[in-house]
Order: structure tokens, then C-alpha cells, then sequence
């Protein structure tokens, strides 16, 4: 089910240019695709943006920024409890203009990066919107498909130049950028395959070893809790280290957290 509405009234636009972070944050509301379309006498350089935010004032001030430059914006809402990634895809696909402006956190329904290969694969220019200044997310959004990732530090200028690069078909980003970002998510995708080898090494009580510590436990506590002697925790401890081929308990467990690694259901 559509909606559209028409854009506010007031043509002066605001004497200052403000960042795209806001501490103030709302839902979204309505049903989707929620559509805002910009009235008659638009330039005829116009273009359809879509804008896929989790957050209102973040994807109103774009909107509005977007259309006092005279492009139609469509901005897609999926506030409804039913909402899913599917949902917001479908919707996004049915009002998607030429650049679909992303938000890396889409809330209740999952992370946005999972629609960016989609959007990309149906023609559109996808950027992504991000709290992260994790390379290798960035990296990670390029390999999918993306064109540029923006941080939400940036001004609402910097959004209104990437929709004029994409109007006039011009890159948003140097083939080195992409290449570093790349290289970036590449090299972690496989430090974190490698680790993973590494882990299948530990035996059973090794693996429920690494799992305390993950939690915070000592020597001590896991001796008490595994029934055995704090010796032999150091021990298995050891064996731990030298199996991941790292030097201390602080760098086995980061590794393991960053590879989202649990120890198996016993």
C-alpha cells in the first residue's frame, strides 16, 4: 500500500548546513512505501532518490535538503511490527529511484548492507549511511556493490554533491579508495578464516577453557567451576595460546570475540 505526501511548504532554505548525526532519534511511522513527491516545475535534471533510514530526522532532513534541489524523493517506511528486510526490499524496489540512499542500521529488522547487492543488482547507485568508521565495514559495502559510504559526521552538502555526481555520472569515489576499502575487508575476511582454522585445533576442555575467559573468568573460578586443579587450567591455558599462535589470554579472547566465535553446546 502507497502513500504519497507532498513535500512541506517554504521554499527559503536554512541558513546553516547541519551534519547528518543527530542525537535526537524517532521511529519512522506510517505504512510503507511512504513516498514524498516533488511538486510540479522541478528541473528537469531531477532525480528519483530513495532513502532507506532507520532514523526520521535524519531521513526528513535529507529529504527536504534533497528536494529544495528539485529531486523527487521517496522515502521508504517500515515501522510496521510485520516489517522485515524482504519487506523494506520490496518496497524499496517498487518506488526506487536512480541513487537509494542507505542506512547501515535499519533497527528492528537487521542490518541494511544485506540490501545493498539486491538494490545494486536492480540498477540503482546505492550509498551507504553509517555510524561505523570500521574500514573493513566500509570495505565490506564496496565489495557488495556500493559506491561510496557516508559517515554520519558528514554535512547534508556532502549529500546533495554525492546525488549531483550520480546525476551527471560522474564516480563517487577514486578507484584507489575502493581498492584500499577492499583490500581492507579482504585481508580481515581472511585473518578471521585463518583463526577459525585455528580454533578447530582446541580440544573440548580447551574450547569450554576459552569460553570462561570470554566471560571474564580466572584460572581460579574455571578450576572451581570445571572441578579440576588451577594447575591444570594453566596448563590447558597454554596449550590454548600456542595452539591460536597468539601471546597472551587478552589477545586469544579478542581474537575469538571478533570471529563471533562460541564454544560448541555440550
Amino acid at each position: 500500500m502507497a502513500r504519497v505526501n507532498e513535500p512541506p511548504d517554504g521554499n527559503s532554505a536554512s541558513e546553516g548546513i547541519p551534519p547528518l548525526h543527530h542525537t535526537e532519534t524517532h521511529p519512522m511511522g506510517g505504512e510503507f512505501p511512504h513516498a514524498r513527491t516533488q511538486r510540479s516545475g522541478a528541473p528537469s535534471r531531477a532525480m528519483r532518490i530513495t532513502i532507506i533510514g532507520h532514523h526520521t530526522l535524519l531521513a526528513d532532513s535529507i529529504a527536504v535538503t534533497l528536494e529544495r534541489e528539485g529531486h523527487l524523493v521517496a522515502t521508504v517506511d517500515f515501522s510496521h511490527p510485520q516489517s522485515s528486510l524482504a519487506t523494506a526490499l520490496a518496497a524499496a524496489l517498487r518506488s526506487m529511484g536512480r541513487l537509494v540512499l542507505l542506512e547501515h542500521d535499519l533497527g528492528h529488522i537487521g542490518n541494511g548492507m544485506r540490501l545493498i547487492a539486491p538494490l545494486t543488482t536492480a540498477g540503482a547507485t546505492v550509498v551507504l549511511i553509517t555510524e561505523s568508521r570500521n574500514q573493513v565495514h566500509w570495505g565490506e559495502a564496496i565489495q557488495q556493490g556500493a559506491k561510496d559510504v557516508l559517515h554520519k559526521s558528514r554535512s547534508l552538502k556532502d549529500v546533495v554533491t554525492i546525488a549531483q555526481r550520480v546525476r551527471d555520472g560522474l564516480p563517487l569515489m577514486s578507484r584507489d579508495e575502493r581498492a584500499t576499502l577492499v583490500h581492507t575487508a579482504v585481508t580481515d575476511r581472511e585473518e578471521a578464516r585463518t583463526f577459525r582454522a585455528r580454533l578447530d585445533r582446541l580440544t573440548e576442555p580447551e574450547m569450554a577453557v576459552l569460553g570462561a575467559l570470554m566471560k571474564g573468568a580466572s584460572a581460579l573460578d574455571i578450576a572451581r567451576t570445571r572441578l579440576t586443579t588451577k594447575e591444570t587450567v594453566r596448563s590447558q591455558i597454554k596449550s590454548i595460546l600456542a595452539k591460536l599462535e597468539v601471546t597472551s589470554q587478552l589477545a586469544a579472547v579478542g581474537a575469538a570475540h571478533r570471529v563471533a566465535w562460541e564454544p560448541p553446546l555440550r
